[in-house]
C-alpha cells in the first residue's frame, strides 16, 4: 500500500565540487552539525574523472539502503545530472531529492581543462524533485543559465542572492537559508511527493513551499 510518508528519514549525502569543501565549507559544517549527513568521497577533488565520480555515487546509493538526497556543490550539481542520466529512472528510484547548489556553467569559453570532460551538462529532466540555488553574483555562471539548467532538469531554481560561488569565500558561515531550503526539500520528499517545488515558492522562508504537478 502508497505510504502517506517515507517509512524513514532520508540519508543527506554531500558531494563537493572541484577540489573539495574544506572545515570552513558549509558542506563541512552541515556534516558537523545536522543528523543523517556525511560526504561521499569522490576522490580526486583537484584532478576530477566524471566516470570515477559517477561510479563511486552510484555505490553511495547503493550502500545507503534507503531514501537518500543528494546536497550537491558547484561541479556536484552536473555529476547528478549525468548519473541520473545514466542510471535511468529505475535506478535513480531510491534519491528522493536533489539540492544543487551553484552550478557552474559548463559552456563558458573559459571552463577549466580540469572539468572539461563534465560538459555538456545532460539536460535530461531529473527523475526526482531537485532545487537549484542560484547566486547573482556567481563568477562562474550567470543567473539566466542557472534558470536554464533549472529549467532542463525541471528543477525549482531559488534566488540565493550575491553569495559569490557559495563556497569558503561568500562568508556564509553555516548558511542558514540553505539549511532552511534543505528543511523545505527534505518536508516535501518525506512527504513523498513526486511533484517539483514551484520556483516561485521555494524561498529562505520555509511557509512558503508550494509543489506544482510535473
Amino acid at each position: 500500500m502508497f505510504q502517506d510518508r517515507l517509512s524513514r528519514t532520508p540519508l543527506c549525502l554531500t558531494l563537493p565540487g572541484l577540489d573539495g569543501s574544506g572545515p570552513d565549507h558549509w558542506q563541512s559544517r552541515w556534516e558537523q552539525s545536522r543528523p543523517n549527513i556525511e560526504r561521499v568521497e569522490l576522490g580526486s577533488w583537484s584532478n576530477p574523472s566524471r566516470n570515477m565520480w559517477i561510479a563511486r555515487l552510484e555505490r553511495a546509493i547503493a550502500q545507503a539502503r534507503g531514501p537518500v538526497v543528494l546536497i550537491a556543490h558547484s561541479l556536484s550539481c552536473h555529476l547528478v545530472a549525468w548519473w541520473a542520466a545514466l542510471a535511468g529512472e529505475g535506478a535513480a528510484r531510491p534519491v528522493a531529492g536533489a539540492l544543487l547548489v551553484a552550478p557552474p556553467d559548463l559552456d563558458r569559453v573559459s571552463l577549466d581543462r580540469r572539468i572539461a570532460e563534465f560538459a555538456p551538462s545532460p539536460r535530461a529532466v531529473l527523475p526526482f524533485p531537485a532545487v537549484v540555488v542560484a547566486s547573482r553574483n556567481d563568477p562562474w555562471c550567470e543567473m539566466h543559465r542557472s534558470r536554464e539548467m533549472a529549467g532542463n532538469w525541471l528543477a525549482a531554481l531559488c534566488d540565493g542572492g550575491d553569495i559569490g560561488h557559495v563556497n569558503d569565500a561568500s562568508g556564509i558561515g553555516d548558511w542558514h537559508d540553505g539549511q532552511r531550503v534543505l528543511d523545505q526539500l527534505l518536508d516535501h520528499v518525506c512527504a513523498r511527493d513526486a511533484r517539483r517545488l514551484d520556483d516561485e515558492a521555494v524561498r529562505f522562508q520555509p511557509e512558503q513551499v508550494m509543489a506544482v504537478p510535473a
